[in-house]
């Protein structure tokens, strides 16, 4: 089927080209007219944060939503008329804005320099619609005269200054450097730029129309740039090489794009199947906003594996053996073969396979180590960058009120059908309780509804949002405080607010990344064992993606520690991880990872098929698919690496842990790891037990390999020994 779907993309060139450039123009002004908004709604079903929001819509709505902090400072102090007056006035413009509900005065520091006006809304921060809080932003901007400063804080405004990941750019700008080293031609280097240019341009449109169904979050739409982008050049890459192998054999261009279609193209088509299934896994968390990242960055996979297959055939049909046009003549173009560098490393590997084994080992684990001090959590503002007026606010607030006084814990009581006057003694034990909490900086006097039959309190931590004390206060506050303060009273309380629901969501995601990683490993076993006719190759693939991903965590965990390196990608003081990022990352990378193992061992498979001789079939495979590697690795490291540029903590750690893996994963990996065990276990690389080889379904992913059958009288062993120098 995919030999027709190449063989036809070629024969139609021009029609399959103009197909997918109006579907390209289609999806941007679909986009564009019809596109969803970017939503994220971190709340647990069932947690304590949710029965909280429950209770407060349910009888309490003007504390159910969002917030923002518009914190003021000016020049003579913050208590003169003037500055009140200004203050009232941004009040009621504020208070036009659609969705907001109230605008209430907050505190004044002691020593008046610093006060603040809390705006509500009728919705929660994290759906709260962009051009909301930028309107807010607006309205402050233009209340800024005669020494007053306005700073603004608040979830909804930390969403609205996160702007589209911009550092695509750098790494599109080292994808074209490395291309043009690796082909030695513009036209060849041009070509996986073009393809995934096409594939990215029709699937960043539909995950904005996917958007108006899917709970879809920024950053979700940020992550699947970065990897369509990542993977998109990479694919076509493979096949474009295989292509190039074809011609310099002596197939005429049709049947040279029909060869790497059925070669390279069945490798990205099972590359590309691989990462969309271990992205599946996060289908199983039970978290909207997850699946919106899921299925986005699914989709921008499939969609460029469809380019590779299809517009990319097309692509070549027109180059034919022009491809190597407009040739660099200080790069080398010819394929990688027997002699190379790659090759003779091969066999330096192959002549100390154990100890080179064992330094490569030590090597990841090292690397690996500091992930034991990985912690999960969400940054918060005061991570962001000083341009940010949320990062800011948050300064300002930390200053004039403590960094409690930026993520207050709202617990919310239930005082079932009781009358205002018979529910005080209840609320008046809950704040009691709070006062004597150790962590607790302050306490708001509470607040009843009219019905009498709720209550919010709201706590104000000694500690920041994201630090362990605010964590450990809300297990305090659950576990102990409340359910004493209450007991006896029939009343009941719950924590809740964006501080407490970001821990719930911590929680809830980080104790179902175990089970997600089992499913993921054990999926992509059963799919390597059917393809490859194995138990070693795919035992080996999950240990060894098991140790690159564990890298990666550990660098990601050093640089959101701060230190040296988190001072060298901007993170100038400790933070957490989200706990979606180490899942999603393992969904990712695991998949990428087949990339490089599909590639280098269907070529290493084919020359075993060929020859029957293990260590030759080893170090030529390696030697045929080193340079490519290399290359895609590169562009992968670069296109990931560039988003440590960017301003946002999650997408610095993303980027870094992500380049870290790949880079691992293509050099201590497949350059020494996977050599030395392959050399290793010899001839039981490629074992399967009879009965289960007869059960289980065949997965071809090498094409067309004609391969002699063996004879018996040939013996791997004695003609590797033949071969080696």
């Amino acid at each position: 089927m995919l030999r027709r779907l190449v063989t036809w993309s070629y024969d139609r060139r021009r029609r399959v080209v103009a197909l997918w450039v109006a579907a390209v123009v289609a999806a941007s002004v679909l986009a564009g007219v019809a596109g969803g908004n970017n939503e994220t709604d971190f709340t647990v079903p069932g947690s304590n944060s949710a029965e909280a929001v429950e209770l407060l819509q349910e009888r309490f709505p003007r504390f159910a939503g969002g917030t923002v902090d518009v914190v003021y400072t000016a020049d003579g102090g913050v208590a003169g008329p003037e500055v009140t007056d200004r203050v009232a006035g941004l009040a009621d413009r504020i208070a036009e804005v659609d969705h907001v509900i109230a605008t209430e005065p907050g505190p004044v520091s002691p020593d008046q320099t610093t006060g603040v006006l809390t705006v509500r809304f009728d919705e929660a921060g994290e759906t709260l619609p962009s051009d909301v809080a930028e309107r807010v932003m607006e309205l402050a901007g233009e209340a800024e005269q005669d020494g007053l400063r306005i700073e603004l804080g608040g979830y909804p405004i930390e969403r609205a200054e996160r702007q589209e990941a911009g550092s695509e750019t750098v790494g599109l700008a080292a994808a074209v450097v490395i291309l043009l080293v690796a082909f030695g031609s513009v036209l060849a280097a041009g070509v996986p730029l073009v393809v995934a240019g096409l594939g990215l341009g029709v699937a960043l449109g539909g995950v904005w129309l996917m958007a108006n169904v899917l709970e879809v979050p920024d950053f979700g739409v940020q992550l699947a740039t970065m990897i369509g982008i990542g993977v998109g050049i990479d694919y076509a890459l493979f096949v474009v090489t295989r292509f190039r192998a074809a011609l310099d054999d002596g197939h005429e261009p049709r049947q040279a794009v029909i060869t790497a279609g059925a070669t390279a193209g069945r490798a990205v088509v099972f590359a590309g199947t691989a990462v969309v299934i271990s992205l599946g896994g996060l289908l199983f968390m039970g978290r909207d906003y997850l699946w919106g990242v899921a299925l986005a960055t699914s989709l921008t996979v499939l969609v460029v594996v469809a380019a590779s297959v299809t517009v990319l055939p097309a692509l070549l049909g027109f180059a034919g053996r022009n491809i190597d046009r407009l040739r660099l003549p200080w790069f080398r173009h010819g394929n990688s073969g027997r002699r190379t560098l790659s090759w003779r490393w091969s066999r330096v590997v192959q002549r100390r396979p154990l100890l080179a084994g064992l330094a490569a080992l030590a090597t990841l684990l090292a690397l690996a180590a500091p992930a034991l001090d990985l912690r999960l959590g969400n940054p918060d503002a005061g991570n962001g960058p000083t341009n940010f007026t949320s990062r800011r606010a948050y300064d300002l607030m930390s200053d004039s009120f403590g960094t409690g006084a930026n993520g207050p814990l709202l617990v919310a009581v239930d005082l079932g059908d009781g009358d205002a006057q018979g529910s005080v003694p209840a609320v008046d034990r809950v704040v009691a309780g709070i006062e004597a909490t150790d962590g607790v900086a302050s306490v708001v006097p509470a607040v009843l509804n009219d019905a009498g039959n709720a209550a919010v309190v709201t706590v104000v931590p000694t500690t920041g949002p994201q630090e362990k004390g605010t964590e450990d206060l809300v297990h305090t506050l659950r576990d102990d405080v409340l359910p004493a303060a209450l007991g006896g009273t029939g009343a009941d309380a719950s924590v809740g607010g964006t501080t407490a629901s970001f821990i719930d969501d911590s929680e809830h995601t980080s104790s179902r990344l175990p089970w997600f990683i089992v499913g993921v490993l054990a999926l992509s076993f059963l799919l390597l064992t059917m393809a490859f006719r194995s138990l070693a190759v795919p035992i080996k693939a999950a240990v060894m993606n098991l140790l690159s991903i564990g890298a990666a965590y550990g660098v990601m965990a050093l640089a959101a520690n701060g230190g040296w390196l988190g001072d060298l990608v901007g993170i100038e003081s400790a933070t957490p991880v989200p706990a979606w990022l180490p899942m999603f990352m393992f969904a990712i990378l695991f998949g990428l990872s087949m990339d490089y193992e599909v590639f280098l061992l269907t070529r290493v498979r084919e020359e075993y098929l060929r020859t029957r001789q293990n260590r030759r079939a080893v170090a030529d495979g390696l030697a045929s698919t080193a340079r490519v590697i290399t290359a895609a690795a590169a562009i992968m490291v670069t296109v990931f690496g560039a988003f440590v540029l960017e301003d946002i903590v999650f997408l610095k750690l993303a980027g870094l842990g992500l380049a870290t893996a790949v880079l691992v994963d293509a050099t201590v990996v497949r350059m020494v790891l996977v050599p030395a065990t392959m050399e290793l276990l010899g001839d039981r690389n490629w074992w399967l037990p009879r009965w289960l080889d007869r059960r289980l379904p065949h997965l071809d992913v090498e094409g067309d390999i004609a391969a002699p059958a063996p004879t018996a009288a040939t013996n791997s062993g004695d003609a590797a020994r033949d071969v080696l120098p």
